[in-house]
C-alpha cells in the first residue's frame, strides 16, 4: 500500500528569521531551534492538565456549583479547549504566523492562570466556605462572583486551545523535509514532542495536583501561572534561531473557490486538450497565494472527480478573465482533495479517543473500588491512575525512536522507520486490547466483591493503562506526523489542529454513548448497565465490552479508509506518454509531472 504524501512542496516555502529576512540554514532552525518549542509544550500543558485535572474539585468545594453543574463546567472546558485548536491553527495559517499567535495567546492563557488564583486566594471573589459534611447549607457562586471564575477560566480554554496546534507546527517548521537528515530529525522532532508532553502531564498529575491538595487551589493556580511564564520565556528565548513561515492570507477562501466554481460549471465537459485547464501550464499565474505551488507538483486523481471541473477555463470572444470564484487552478484542485481526503483518517481517532475518556473516568473510579495500599501508610491515589500511560510514553517514546526507528528504516526505507498510517493502525489495533483487559479485570473484581466480599488490589487495572500507554504513543504520534507531512502548504497549523478536535469529539461521544447505553439497558429492563453510583451493583464489564467491538470494528474502518486514501488512481506522469483526451471524458488532467509516493503502509 502506498500513501501519497508530498513534502518536496513545503520545503519550498519561504522561511524568514525574526526580522523578516530569508533563513539562514547553518543559523536557523534545526533541533536547536525546535528545543525551545519543546520546553514551552511542556511547561504549558503542565499548567493546563494541573488546572483540568482538579478543576472540579475547586468547582464543588470553593464555587459550591451542584454535582451535575460542576461535571458540565469540567467537560465544557476540555471541549472548548480542544475546539478552540482550529481558531488557532486558522489565524496562525492565514494571519498572524505560529510564533506570534504563540506568543499573544499565551499571554492570553498566563493572565487567565493569574485571575484563576487570585480569585481562589481572595474571599471577596469567592462564596463564603461551608462544610456539606456537617450539614452547613453552602451558598452557590453567582453574579459576579460567577462571572470572574467563567471569564479566568474561559480565557486559560482561549489561550491553550490557540497555542497547542502552533507549539506543534511550529517546531515541526525548524526542519526542511526535503533535506534527508532534516527529515529524520523531522520523525525524531514528532516524538520529542510527545516525549515532552508526557513529562508535563505527568509532572501536572503528580507534583501539581499533590500542591493544589496540600497547599490550596491559590497556590496550586500560581504554580500553573509560574509554569505558563516558564514556558513563554522559553519561546522567546529562541527567537534569533527560530525559521519562521510567512502567513499566506485567508486559507478557506482559496477553499470555497474551488466548492464554488465547480458547483457552477457543475455541467461543463473537461476539454481534450490538458492544456485548456487553467494553471496546467508550468508559467501559469497563480492567484491564491495560500495554495501557492507549481501546478506540475500534482498527479491528476480520480478522486472527487466533480471538483475537476473547477478548473476548466471557458473561452469567449473577449478573452476576458474569469473571478477566481468560478476559475480555479489545478493547484488548488488537488489541494483541496487533499484536504477532503483526510477526513477519513481524522473521523476513525474519534473511537480512540473515547477509550481515553473511560480511562479517565471510569476507570479511576473502579480504581477506588478497588484496595489501594501499596506500603501499610501509603495508598495509592485513584486519580493517580492516569499518569501511568505516561510514565509508559515517558520510557518507550526514546526507546522506540532509538532502537526501533532505526531498525524499520533498514527494512522500509521510510525516515520515521514505519509510516505514519501504519502507526496509527497499530495504534488503533492495541486500544482494543486495552480495552479487552479492561472488562476482564471488571469482571474479576466485581465477581471478588460481590461473591466473596473481597477488594482485589489496585495494581489488577494497570494492564489497560499500560496497553494504552503503547497504544497512544502510536496513534497521537502517528496522526499529527501524518496530517502534518500533508501537501497543503500554509495549512500545518490548521491540519495539525485537527488531531486535537479528534479528542473533543472523543469525549463528546463517550458522553453520548454513556447516555444511550444506559437508556437502552434501563428499558429493556433492570437498572442498566450503568445506572446506579455503585459499580458493583453496575455492568461496567459489559460496557467495556462494547467499546472492545467498537474500537476493532474501528479498527477495520480505518484499514478500508486509509487503503482508499493511499490507492490514489492517477494519471500518467509525462504529458508526452499520455494519449489525448476524448470531449466526452469527465475528469480533467491538472498535470503530469513526477509525483514522489514515498509514504508506505501494508
Amino acid at each position: 500500500m502506498v500513501e501519497a504524501i508530498n513534502t518536496s512542496d513545503m520545503a519550498e516555502e519561504m522561511t524568514v528569521d525574526w526580522r523578516g529576512r530569508p533563513s539562514n540554514p547553518t543559523k536557523h532552525g534545526g533541533m536547536r531551534a525546535a528545543a525551545f518549542v519543546l520546553g514551552l509544550q511542556s511547561f504549558e500543558i503542565m499548567g493546563i492538565a494541573a488546572v483540568g485535572n482538579n478543576l472540579i474539585t475547586y468547582v464543588i468545594n470553593e464555587m459550591h456549583f451542584p454535582l451535575s453543574n460542576s461535571a458540565n463546567v469540567v467537560t465544557n472546558f476540555i471541549g472548548t479547549v480542544f475546539l478552540l485548536a482550529l481558531v488557532g491553527g486558522y489565524l496562525s495559517d492565514s494571519y498572524l504566523g505560529s510564533f506570534w499567535t504563540m506568543l499573544i495567546f499565551g499571554f492570553v492563557e498566563l493572565s487567565g492562570f493569574i485571575l484563576l488564583s487570585v480569585q481562589a486566594h481572595v474571599p471577596q471573589l469567592k462564596p463564603p466556605p461551608c462544610n456539606v459534611n456537617n450539614g452547613e447549607e453552602c451558598v452557590e457562586a453567582k453574579g459576579f462572583k460567577s462571572l470572574i471564575f467563567f471569564v479566568a477560566l474561559y480565557l486559560v480554554a482561549l489561550g491553550s486551545g490557540c497555542v497547542k496546534p502552533n507549539m506543534i507546527a511550529h517546531g515541526a517548521d525548524q526542519f526542511n523535509p526535503d533535506d534527508p537528515k532534516q527529515s529524520k530529525k523531522l520523525s525524531t522532532y514528532f516524538n520529542a514532542a510527545y516525549f515532552a508532553f508526557s513529562m508535563g502531564e505527568l509532572v501536572a498529575l503528580t507534583l501539581l495536583v499533590w500542591v493544589q491538595t496540600h497547599s490550596g487551589m491559590d497556590v496550586g493556580f500560581g504554580v500553573s501561572a509560574a509554569a505558563m511564564a516558564m514556558g513563554l520565556i522559553s519561546l522567546v528565548s529562541g527567537t534569533l534561531y527560530y525559521r519562521n513561515k510567512r502567513p499566506q492570507g485567508s486559507i478557506l477562501t482559496p477553499i470555497a473557490q474551488v466548492f464554488v466554481a465547480a458547483i457552477l460549471k457543475r455541467k461543463q465537459v473537461c476539454p481534450s486538450n490538458p492544456q485548456m485547464l487553467h494553471g496546467s501550464q508550468n508559467n501559469a499565474p497563480n492567484d491564491n497565494a495560500t495554495f501557492s505551488s507549481d501546478a506540475g507538483s500534482f498527479l491528476h486523481t480520480e478522486k472527487f472527480r466533480f471538483l475537476d471541473k473547477a478548473s476548466i477555463k471557458i473561452q469567449d470572444r473577449t478573452n476576458s478573465k474569469e473571478s477566481p470564484w468560478r476559475l480555479c487552478t489545478v493547484t488548488q484542485v488537488k489541494q483541496v482533495k487533499i484536504l477532503l481526503s483526510v477526513i477519513p483518517i481524522f473521523a476513525s481517532t474519534i473511537i480512540f479517543n473515547t477509550i481515553l475518556a473511560q480511562l479517565q473516568t471510569f476507570s479511576v473510579q473502579q480504581g477506588s473500588m478497588m484496595d489501594t495500599k501499596l506500603t501499610k501508610s501509603f495508598h495509592i491515589p485513584p486519580a493517580s491512575l492516569q499518569s501511568i500511560p505516561y510514565i509508559i510514553l515517558i520510557v518507550l517514546v526514546p526507546l522506540y525512536d532509538t532502537f526501533f526507528v532505526p531498525f524499520a528504516r533498514k527494512f522500509t526505507g521510510h525516515d520515521s522507520g514505519i509510516s505514519p498510517l501504519m502507526r496509527i493502525g497499530f495504534g488503533l489495533f492495541f486500544a482494543t486490547f486495552s480495552m479487552i483487559a479492561a472488562a476482564i479485570m471488571e469482571e474479576k473484581r466485581r465477581d471478588a466483591a460481590v461473591q466473596s466480599n473481597k477488594i482485589i488490589s489496585i495494581f489488577w487495572i494497570t494492564p489497560q493503562f499500560l496497553i494504552f500507554g503503547l497504544s497512544e504513543m502510536l496513534t497521537a504520534v502517528g496522526l499529527i506526523e501524518f496530517f502534518y507531512k500533508q501537501s497543503l502548504k500554509g495549512m500545518q497549523a490548521f491540519l495539525t489542529a485537527l488531531t486535537y478536535c479528534s479528542y473533543s469529539f472523543g469525549f463528546y461521544l463517550s458522553s453520548v454513548l454513556v447516555s444511550l447505553v444506559n437508556k437502552i439497558t434501563t428499558s429493556s429492563g433492570g437498572g442498566g448497565w450503568l445506572g446506579d453510583n455503585n459499580l458493583n451493583k453496575d455492568r461496567l464489564d459489559l460496557f467495556y465490552w462494547l467499546l472492545a467491538g467498537l474500537s476493532f470494528l474501528n479498527f477495520l474502518n480505518y484499514l478500508f479508509w486509509s487503503h482508499w486514501y493511499s490507492h490514489t488512481p492517477s494519471s500518467s506522469s509525462a504529458p508526452s506518454a499520455l494519449p489525448q483526451l476524448h470531449a466526452h471524458d469527465t475528469t480533467c488532467m491538472e498535470d503530469y509531472k513526477h509525483h514522489r509516493l514515498d509514504d508506505n503502509i501494508p
